[in-house]
């Protein structure tokens, strides 16, 4: 489990808003912080928050980054801090060490391990912004929870590929080609796109009748 998972299974968000200062009704309801919000329309569950306000919403990391202006990662260290968590590295600090492989080789899998990470990526800022509820009654659509718990971690590991050191980026492409990890990643990723299109090309026909 990497730092952003350990945070997000151990600390709930409704608890995070409650220990920065908001104060939460029975029904898991506040006044936003991020907008001028003079009537509470801000939902608070244990695994993600939304604005019926302002739109705002993500998961516990989302929300202490937009709260205090900090980077994911920063707001990852200070929920570790603030909660008493394990500081634990990301998971590819504690990756085995593979050996170097050869160079040509390596940039040709590295490639191919960018490409799928940030066409995944892309598919989970979709979901989140397109299946996002519209009020506090809605059924999570398993889309938008999916993007709330993978996101951060997958432009993670896109930003280790990005800007990362070498051995940084060996760790994280060894890991991805092992067990087709990576091709598996890239089939799901279009299989739902195309999903994704159906379900739009289905809708279209439902408003046309």
């Amino acid at each position: 489990m990497n730092l952003f998972e350990t945070i997000k299974a151990a600390v709930p968000v409704r608890q995070a808003a409650e220990h920065y200062g908001l104060k939460v009704s029975r029904y898991g309801m506040a006044c936003c912080p991020f907008h001028n919000d003079r009537h509470p329309s801000l939902k608070l569950n244990e695994d993600y928050f939304f604005c019926f306000g302002c739109g705002a919403k993500g998961d516990v990391i989302n929300f202490v980054a937009r709260l205090f202006d900090l980077s994911s990662y920063e707001a990852a260290q200070k929920l570790t801090a603030d909660f008493g968590l394990d500081q634990k590295p990301p998971t590819a600090a504690v990756l085995p060490k593979p050996k170097h492989p050869c160079i040509r080789q390596f940039r040709e899998d590295e490639m191919l391990c960018f490409r799928a990470l940030t066409d995944y990526l892309h598919l989970l800022e979709d979901w989140k912004v397109r299946y996002a509820p519209k009020t506090p009654d809605d059924a999570l659509d398993d889309r938008f929870v999916e993007a709330c718990q993978m996101l951060d971690y997958i432009e993670y590991l896109a930003d280790i590929l990005t800007v990362g050191d070498l051995e940084e980026r060996v760790a994280v492409v060894d890991e991805l080609m092992k067990g087709s990890k990576i091709t598996f990643l890239k089939e799901y990723t279009a299989s739902k796109k195309k999903e994704d299109v159906r379900h739009e090309r289905g809708n279209d026909a439902d408003h046309t009748r």
